[in-house]
């Protein structure tokens, strides 16, 4: 590989090339993880979509989201009818001047199980868990979780129904100290969302990597050491 490849390789945005029929001829390290939140149908379908008319390159200016992925253009370029480049622009997801998380190895199991007990205490709402049983034990301030997790359940307390899924985000990560890890999330889902601009205030202030949509999720780089 030579430098101007090393280049292609580690670039932060993704580079696929594609054959005629859609096949993935080559692709740079980020689109590999892209790959684990978009499928390649979608990609060479954007591809196609966004390509010249006739032969040479375009870029376009637009956003896309593949879940944590966010873009805002893509660059098509195509010389024959055999293959077709896109490169995806991307937007930081999460907040990269967060620093890297310190704390102690922890079970999040049990700091979740302890915050619905806390917010279950003379309340009738129906606290219901989705638990991907398989994260280990990570590196997290749990005070600081508590804190921010109870904030979650109090902007909720209006609600009948409040929901908590705990799953693996396949395929994505984030770098601290030039270092990558894989990454799981808390999602918090209810229907009543009324008090969701308090807690977006509060967010702002907060270490842990928050994002604010439908549900409020919390996403943690699952350091083990």
């Amino acid at each position: 590989m030579n430098f101007e490849q090393q280049w292609l390789e580690y670039d932060y945005n993704p580079f696929i090339l594609f054959n005629s029929s859609g096949k993935i001829i080559s692709l740079n390290t980020e689109a590999q993880f892209l790959l684990g939140t978009a499928k390649s149908t979608e990609l060479f379908e954007l591809a196609s979509s966004y390509a010249k008319i006739n032969y040479g390159f375009k870029t376009t200016f637009l956003e896309l989201n593949y879940g944590r992925y966010k873009f805002f253009g893509v660059t098509v370029g195509y010389e024959s009818d055999d293959e077709i480049g896109i490169k995806l622009y991307q937007m930081p997801s999460f907040n990269v001047n967060k620093p890297k998380p310190t704390g102690e190895l922890t079970n999040i199991y049990t700091l979740v199980d302890l915050c619905i007990s806390t917010n279950s205490i003379n309340s009738t709402i129906d606290f219901i868990k989705d638990f991907d049983p398989t994260i280990p034990e990570i590196l997290i301030n749990s005070n600081d979780f508590i804190k921010l997790l109870n904030k979650i359940y109090k902007c909720f307390s209006d609600n009948k129904v409040i929901k908590t899924k705990i799953y693996f985000r396949v395929g994505e990560h984030i770098k601290f100290e030039d270092k990558k890890y894989s990454l799981f999330s808390i999602e918090i889902e209810a229907k009543n969302q009324t008090k969701i601009n308090d807690f977006k205030v509060f967010s702002e202030s907060s270490n842990f990597i928050i994002e604010i949509k439908d549900a409020i999720t919390i996403n943690i780089p699952m350091i083990l050491s």
